[in-house]
């Protein structure tokens, strides 16, 4: 039996007078990936940033558990689960990994110093049930941009989140850097942790994600299972129209040369 860990019911927000989300539902189920569909401009960061306490909500219910809660600051946020990775990390460059993952909630000894031992030893907890593989004592300035969302997922986790939310997160990675990414997100499922997963990439999503819900200029469309729905639909639904051709033939004349570079050579 499905249990819920997010629910947000008529969830409306405007700015100065215009509507950016018009009664907007929302349920995320425990150990599921939930894909949040739409073009831009159709509210998806506005809702993203009411779960995550950046924004708050006009009217409307938003349930943790099945418990109605409020969600005034990102404190209230993080206090009940809740962890986001934006595109734009939020890591110090010059920090270890271990330093980053533990920032801000450093364990002391009994001298009323910091216990780097202990931060060590944290990070390597959470990081080992995902099969995460990092070298803790790397800047992270020198890791590449899949280890450091691995570091990200890393320091949510820390904070005991049960529900992920995950801002176009293979926008930046290579095929392989999306395959350990989809690895890990399977790992977190088992764990029961929820995912709610942003992306304009159709395919990947019908390798990574259970539902899908598609807003639209605001409001919300649908809800779907992956399994039961075609990309073609899942376009409609974002547009509201057929879509015939996804690449339409264009019969352009091939012009005179703008550019050419030959030679090119990077120095390590």
């Amino acid at each position: 039996m499905k249990t819920s860990v997010l629910e947000l019911r008529n969830i409306s927000k405007a700015f100065y007078g215009v509507p950016a989300l018009d009664n907007v539902d929302l349920q995320v189920d425990r150990g599921t990936v939930h894909a949040l569909l739409g073009e831009n401009g159709a509210g998806k960061s506005t809702l993203v940033k009411i779960i995550s306490g950046a924004y708050q909500k006009d009217s409307g219910e938003i349930l943790i558990g099945g418990q109605k809660v409020e969600i005034n600051n990102p404190q209230d946020a993080i206090k009940l689960g809740i962890g986001i990775i934006y595109q734009e990390f939020n890591l110090v460059p010059q920090l270890t990994v271990f330093e980053n993952i533990l920032l801000g909630r450093e364990p002391l000894t009994r001298f009323n110093t910091i216990d780097r031992k202990e931060m060590q030893k944290l990070a390597e907890q959470t990081l080992r049930p995902l099969g995460i593989k990092l070298d803790l004592n790397a800047p992270i300035k020198k890791l590449g941009v899949a280890q450091q969302q691995m570091v990200e997922v890393a320091k949510a986790l820390s904070l005991d989140a049960d529900l992920l939310i995950m801002d176009e997160p293979t926008s930046a990675l290579t095929q392989a850097e999306i395959d350990q990414l989809f690895t890990t997100i399977r790992k977190l499922k088992e764990t029961g942790v929820s995912i709610i997963y942003i992306s304009h990439r159709l395919d990947e999503l019908f390798e990574i994600a259970d539902e899908v819900t598609v807003l639209r200029d605001g409001r919300h469309v649908g809800n779907r299972n992956m399994t039961y729905i075609s990309k073609n639909e899942l376009i409609k639904m974002m547009v509201d129209r057929e879509i015939v051709d996804i690449y339409p033939v264009r019969d352009a004349q091939i012009g005179k040369e703008l550019l050419k570079v030959s030679g090119l050579c990077i120095e390590p």
